[in-house]
């Protein structure tokens, strides 16, 4: 966790490329999650991102993610619970690691569609159910559609096999999303998520699936910040959570 922290102090005085982020109508860089699931959009070729979701319980999860090709994303991500607050820390059992490849790129008349990898989950980690208390999308094909209206909007809709499956009687998944930008600095997103391989007796969710919402703003110098609503159909004890992201992106 530490070196997370360094390599972002590090990177910060660093920033040289005045791009706007990751939302709204003159975004520079595309979004690469719907809120929690997996979009069909990259860092471009040469980029860097560093992302921290802040979560409820002083939780904080760092996620690096570098992009040597435009077709290929790839990174690393850990964090724990009560980093922030009082109580001994909770960290992950392990870091996450997660690989991202477009396949087909989009057209006029079809979707950009991505396959990929991504085992860490969202928030605390439940160390007796061997899961996070929103699973990790694991194996994924996701596809990813924009047009133009009123500024941009997009349509995302992907299926994913969890490799947390030991509450489950299901890990194979299914999960839809929509953002819309809202002038040139914001962009409202909405997901879906089925929640098949989360809704056995001995799983977390009720069988009302996850849906989710936030509200991305470009601050510029490559920063976008997110606050997240999410499972607003009470799925889960105990309910809604609210997040806070910030992302950081370079390109060099």
């Amino acid at each position: 966790m530490r070196r997370f922290l360094i390599l972002f102090l590090l990177i910060l005085p660093s920033s040289y490329l005045l791009s706007q982020g990751s939302a709204g109508s003159k975004a520079t860089f595309q979004q690469r999650f719907i809120v929690d699931m997996p979009t069909a959009g990259l860092l471009k070729s040469n980029s860097v991102s560093l992302d921290a979701d802040f979560f409820s319980n002083g939780g904080l999860m760092l996620r690096l993610t570098a992009s040597a090709f435009n077709r290929l994303n790839f990174g690393i991500s850990y964090g724990g619970s009560k980093i922030i607050g009082n109580g001994n820390v909770e960290w992950y059992k392990l870091p996450g690691v997660n690989l991202k490849i477009r396949i087909i790129d989009e057209v006029k008349n079809f979707p950009a569609i991505a396959i990929g990898f991504d085992s860490q989950g969202r928030e605390g980690y439940i160390d007796s159910l061997k899961r996070y208390d929103f699973k990790s999308p694991g194996f994924f094909v996701v596809g990813s559609k924009s047009f133009k209206f009123l500024g941009y909007s997009s349509i995302h809709g992907g299926v994913n096999y969890s490799l947390e499956k030991d509450d489950s009687d299901a890990s194979l998944n299914y999960y839809i999303g929509f953002d819309k930008t809202i002038g040139s600095d914001l962009t409202f997103s909405v997901e879906y998520n089925f929640a098949i391989n989360d809704n056995s007796p001995r799983a977390l969710g009720s069988g009302k699936g996850y849906l989710n919402a936030g509200i991305r703003w470009s601050l510029g110098s490559g920063f976008t910040i997110e606050f997240n609503w999410k499972d607003i159909l009470q799925n889960k004890e105990p309910g809604n959570s609210r997040v806070v992201k910030l992302e950081y992106i370079q390109s060099f």
